[in-house]
């Protein structure tokens, strides 16, 4: 460092030009050594973070699947008309509604009369029935368009329309290409540490991410621990 011949300096300001120069020439260096060393560091962080990194499960809906069963309903109404079913819903006796054991509450069953065939689609919102070698409690309303309100209990089948809509997914992306050749680099360089990495496309672009959960917190904590090694990522809804 070379000091201007035409200015006076004190002693404590010849000290502070000499502590800017050194500490500048030292953050020079410093960069200079980080743009070399992060590509050959980082393969390094995420091995060493494979061997203490138990992998994340994928996490699966569970699906009613096919369903099926014959037995006796009775109904239900009258003094329970507008209080809360077990799911939350104030009880409509006029609804087409049913009380089941053990099915999600929102599924969808059609349920017949087997004596006279007559038919209805009903929706689970609560719990029951609790007497014994009954299978299905139906709402006035649904019992009175099989047919059902006059005998107080039947012999019904009961079959699956549809379940409930599956709760929302999500992941974590650490990568979107082009290219389906940078999106597999990409998910071998990482593969060690996250086996669950897998490569998504819809033929257009290559998604690299990480997982699947069934809630957004624990994906934001993976985020951040990709974060922590430098590894750009974030959270979005799964396919």
């Amino acid at each position: 460092m070379t000091l201007p011949s035409d200015m006076n300096f004190g002693p404590d300001r010849v000290v502070q030009l000499f502590t800017n120069a050194a500490a500048a020439s030292l953050w020079r260096r410093c960069r200079r050594l980080l743009a070399v060393s992060v590509p050959i560091l980082l393969p390094m962080m995420l091995a060493g973070c494979s061997s203490l990194r138990k992998p994340i499960a994928p996490r699966t809906t569970t699906s009613i699947g096919p369903f099926y069963a014959k037995g006796v309903a009775s109904w239900y109404g009258g003094e329970f008309h507008g209080r809360r079913t077990a799911n939350g819903e104030r009880f409509d006796q006029y609804g087409l509604s049913a009380a089941h054991r053990t099915l999600p509450f929102g599924t969808r069953l059609t349920v017949t009369n087997l004596a006279n065939g007559s038919s209805v689609v009903v929706k689970v919102n609560d719990r029951g029935p609790f007497a014994k070698d009954r299978i299905l409690d139906l709402s006035y309303g649904a019992a009175k368009a099989i047919g059902l309100v006059g005998p107080g209990t039947g012999t019904v089948q009961i079959e699956l329309v549809d379940g409930p809509p599956p709760p929302p997914r999500f992941t974590v992306q650490v990568g979107a290409f082009s290219e389906p050749g940078r999106a597999n680099d990409l998910l071998g360089r990482l593969a060690s540490t996250y086996p669950e990495v897998y490569v998504q496309t819809d033929g257009t672009w290559y998604r690299v991410q990480v997982g699947t959960f069934g809630a957004r917190e624990p994906a934001e904590g993976l985020r951040r621990e990709l974060a922590a090694i430098g590894v750009s990522a974030f959270v979005i809804a799964a396919p």
